[in-house]
């Protein structure tokens, strides 16, 4: 099988980001009296939008979610983006080859609100590979681990979802590729913890691999793997 598109998500697979927005939101958890740890709060919030756990926030703090306080959030967040963001190592370079080795048939395809991901993608450098190829959960119907968001990337590019690589670094992100029809590959690396691995293929991971430079070559290799099959 040859395939046609990349779709990438953005948060942890491109731009380190969840530590800075895992932080802002642990810190103003706390302000509402639910005290969680840096670990704690990744653990429960990664691959998720905050919206989307409204139900959750609101019974550990029995206070409403109101949009005064979502607006602050991504206040906060995105100062701390923009004052410290940095990309995945080999991102930058992992996305230049498969946009020239797939014609520019790549595609950012996020969780996050577009705001958010525009700003990272434009604070990192990777803009030039994406732009126009944006796609926002927000602007779905339903958000990951729903596949709307892939859907919506693969039919924008013109190639059919199940011809395509998907390349994220969360359950909940494996699952909507899955869902989608995708083939996924999990990015998992060292300090994501050992059981990382595990639970990306027990979500549907075709492959798991822990070096972004290595994923241009392991694209690669799937192609010519799954051709030969074929």
């Amino acid at each position: 099988m040859k395939f046609d598109a990349v779709l990438f998500d953005c948060d942890g697979v491109l731009v380190d980001s969840e530590p800075i927005t895992n932080g802002v939101l642990r810190d103003m958890l706390e302000e509402l009296g639910w005290k969680l740890s840096p670990a704690e709060c990744m653990a429960l919030f990664i691959g998720k939008a905050v919206k989307d756990e409204r139900a959750l926030i609101e019974a550990k703090t029995s206070q409403p979610l109101t949009e005064d306080w979502m607006l602050r959030f991504r206040e906060r967040r995105n100062d701390g983006l923009a004052a410290r963001l940095q990309p995945i190592a080999g991102a930058v370079q992992a996305a230049a080859l498969i946009h020239a080795a797939f014609d520019g048939r790549i595609a950012c395809a996020s969780g996050a609100d577009r705001f958010k991901v525009e700003l990272q993608l434009e604070k990192c450098g990777l803009m030039p590979f994406f732009k126009g190829c944006i796609f926002s959960g927000h602007e779905q119907p339903r958000s990951k681990p729903a596949p709307d968001v892939y859907l919506a990337a693969a039919a924008a590019l013109g190639v059919d979802a199940r011809r395509c690589v998907v390349v994220e670094d969360t359950v909940t992100g494996v699952r909507a590729g899955v869902a989608a029809g995708a083939t996924v590959l999990g990015y998992s690396p060292p300090e994501a913890g050992h059981d990382a691995p595990a639970a990306l293929r027990a979500a549907g991971a075709h492959n798991i691999f822990v070096d972004m430079s290595a994923l241009p070559r392991l694209v690669s290799g799937l192609q010519t793997f799954q051709g030969a099959v074929a």
